[in-house]
């Protein structure tokens, strides 16, 4: 137990009072009062020292508080960093893969695109290597019909001399026409080998459209469950057209009207006068025309096929090339018209066709037959059956021939024969000479020999461009192979007579 200073004072004065000294009285007094200020003294100061501790106490608190709301403040601030951190956080995260999205749908879209576009290329690819395969072809229908057209030629030539030296009204007269109209038939097919080997510029002859659709719409439904039925105006105006290819126009369509309808039907052929104004919504030249209608019973064609129907390779028939109607619209627009379609589903389908009248008229064929006249004839020709042809029908219409189985050697008896001072009046140059020079090169050289000779190109491949422009190459007439021994002593007159 620990002793304090005022123990001691008390001990001490429980050992004076036992004593009791009266002198000592006043000590003792004094002693008591100095003991009473010095305990009162010290509690003052406990006072003081107890107060100052309240003082510390409510400074500690003070400052306890002081912390404990900094604390608090503290903690509010990093909520709301925390809350800012993580909106910032999630906004970062949701443009990232906003961001991520749009690389990846970016990514998806070109992955699609380069898909197309390889699609595309393969497509191209598969066009291409059917062009040249339909290029390769189109050089062997092109050959065929050349030479296919020189043995007609031969044909058509040695039936007409005979025809001329048969009665007409003899049997043998009959047989002898029936195999020139079958002659004709195979030229409209060589025509169109021809018109699908080269697809050039039409030439053109004054010709009757009623005639052409006559003719071929009966070769085409030859066999067929379908049947046409035809309206044809009496006065229908003459066209100027490449009767090969017209003709090629009408099968076409005829042959897609039938197989519009597999168990047979009826093909509507209507042909009349058209005039067409100007500001016509057909974007014709305002001007006279021929229109022809094709109707069939068919199926019709969808809204979806429709605007692809004119387009190269397109078809739906499985076994189908797509070229028949791209052919057909091709050859109208170089003939200056136009083709349109009518379709309704269930019901069928009407092509409508416009071409160009002529003012003027189809030349009569049975005068140009009679045509004779004289002169001296050169023949350019690598064919020899065809030499003779000509030898014989140039005799029988009265003029005298001379051949040559290519340019080099009709250079050099053009050239003999002007400087003997007996030119040729005509002369019959054949457009392509295999192995040698042909008439396109022979012309310009043997004008250069003879400046007043007048010649002919004639030719197997009858759409070549020197066919459709001969003048512009220098030549004075055209005689497209096969020919008809009419058809050769017109342009003969025509050539010599400067007709």
């Amino acid at each position: 137990m620990k002793i304090t200073p005022l123990d001691i004072q008390h001990q001490q004065f429980s050992v004076r009072l036992r004593g009791f000294d009266v002198g000592e009285v006043d000590r003792f007094l004094e002693l008591v009062a100095d003991t009473f200020e010095e305990v009162h003294g010290e509690n003052e100061r406990l006072k003081e020292k107890v107060h100052r501790l309240r003082k510390e106490k409510e400074a500690i608190k003070s400052r306890e508080d002081t912390f404990r709301k900094t604390l608090l403040e503290a903690q509010g601030v990093i909520e709301h960093m925390k809350e800012n951190a993580e909106k910032k956080a999630r906004t970062i995260i949701d443009q990232a893969q906003l961001k991520a999205d749009q690389i990846v749908n970016r990514a998806h879209n070109r992955l699609g695109k380069l898909h197309g576009d390889i699609a595309e290329l393969k497509r191209m690819e598969e066009e291409i290597l059917k062009a040249e395969k339909l290029e390769s072809l189109g050089v062997l229908a092109g050959g065929l019909a050349h030479d296919f057209n020189n043995v007609l030629t031969t044909i058509l030539g040695n039936v007409s001399m005979a025809k001329y030296q048969a009665s007409p009204e003899s049997d043998i007269f009959e047989l002898l026409s029936e195999v020139e109209a079958a002659s004709k038939r195979a030229q409209s097919l060589t025509n169109q080998l021809l018109t699908f080997a080269k697809g050039g510029a039409p030439v053109k002859e004054t010709a009757s459209l009623a005639d052409i659709i006559k003719e071929s719409s009966g070769f085409v439904m030859s066999g067929s469950k379908s049947v046409c039925e035809l309206s044809i105006a009496d006065n229908l105006w003459p066209v100027e057209v490449d009767v090969g290819q017209i003709s090629q126009v009408i099968h076409n369509i005829i042959i897609n009207a039938n197989q519009a309808m597999p168990e047979g039907g009826v093909i509507k052929i209507r042909a009349g006068n058209l005039i067409i104004d100007e500001g016509n919504e057909r974007q014709l030249k305002p001007g006279r025309y021929v229109r022809m209608s094709f109707n069939d019973e068919g199926m019709g064609i969808s809204e979806k096929h429709l605007s692809k129907i004119f387009d190269p390779y397109f078809t739906t028939k499985h076994a189908g090339s797509g070229l028949g109607l791209a052919a057909t619209y091709s050859i109208i627009r170089r003939h200056g018209g136009i083709i349109t379609v009518e379709t309704q589903m269930e019901i069928g389908t009407t092509f409508h066709i416009c071409l160009p009248a002529s003012e003027k008229p189809v030349p009569d064929k049975e005068r140009a037959e009679l045509l004779t006249g004289k002169g001296k004839i050169l023949v350019m020709d690598d064919e020899a059956p065809l030499r003779k042809m000509y030898g014989m029908v140039l005799g029988k219409l009265g003029y005298t021939s001379e051949f040559a189985e290519d340019g080099d050697e009709a250079l050099r008896m053009a050239k003999e024969a002007k400087q003997a001072s007996k030119p040729y009046d005509a002369a019959i140059l054949d457009l392509t000479i295999p192995g040698g020079m042909g008439g396109k090169e022979a012309i310009q050289k043997l004008l250069e020999i003879d400046p007043e000779i007048r010649a002919i190109v004639s030719s197997g491949y009858a759409d070549d461009p020197v066919m459709a422009d001969f003048q512009e190459y220098g030549f004075k007439g055209r005689l497209a192979k096969p020919f008809e021994f009419g058809a050769l002593s017109n342009v003969l007159h025509e050539v010599i007579k400067g007709e």
